[in-house]
């Protein structure tokens, strides 16, 4: 008998993510994000979760699985644990290497995400006092940080989730994580109170 795969699953408060976390890696140091349809071939698991309807994206991030769907779901209905453990059972890579080999440099992720900051970004948020910074990039994933009127406040999340990580993924596909390394509890007057 094969060794049981421990696999925990987070839906997020509206429901329409879920964040499923593996006790072994699914791509070892690396992230790959597929949109609906994925690309046939450079991932077995990405496509068949993609072909589930109302699922919009899935993000692999070393042990983390985070799939995106276009509303509300019932994630436990789903079974997705299932195919995950499915898809590591059958052995071989997660996500084909040539996926890796195609991505952009850091260096142009880093010119072409700080450009979309300037023109469309920046600009956009700045009427609620807010700004965006571009932290760094490392391999295809994006570190941001939000200041001004966007630190600590209610709605950072979905203006990170639904806007500006909307707007980078259609500027680069490959993009992997987008991190928000804000202290969102930290500043003078944030909106956002950390549990106690």
């Amino acid at each position: 008998m094969q060794d049981e795969i421990k696999i925990t699953g987070e839906p997020s408060e509206r429901g329409d993510r879920c964040k499923y976390t593996v006790d072994q890696p699914l791509v070892p140091g690396e992230s790959a994000f597929f949109a609906s349809p994925a690309e046939p071939g450079v991932s077995a698991l990405a496509e068949e979760i993609l072909a589930i309807e109302s699922v919009e994206s899935v993000l692999l991030a070393e042990n983390v699985m985070t799939v995106a769907a276009a509303h509300a779901v019932d994630w436990p209905a789903l079974a997705l644990g299932n195919v995950i453990r499915k898809h590591l059972r059958a052995g071989g890579p997660i996500v084909a290497d040539r996926y890796f080999q195609d991505l952009p440099s850091e260096g142009d992720l880093k010119w072409a995400i700080g450009d979309l900051l300037a023109r469309q970004i920046n600009p956009a948020v700045a009427s609620h006092g807010g700004f965006v910074e571009l932290i760094d990039v490392k391999k295809n994933n994006v570190y941001l940080r939000l200041g001004g009127g966007c630190q600590g406040c209610g709605a950072a999340d979905v203006t990170l989730k639904q806007g500006i990580e909307k707007a980078i993924r259609e500027l680069v596909p490959r993009v992997g994580e987008i991190l928000d390394t804000t202290d969102h509890g930290a500043g003078r007057n944030p909106y956002y109170s950390p549990g106690k």
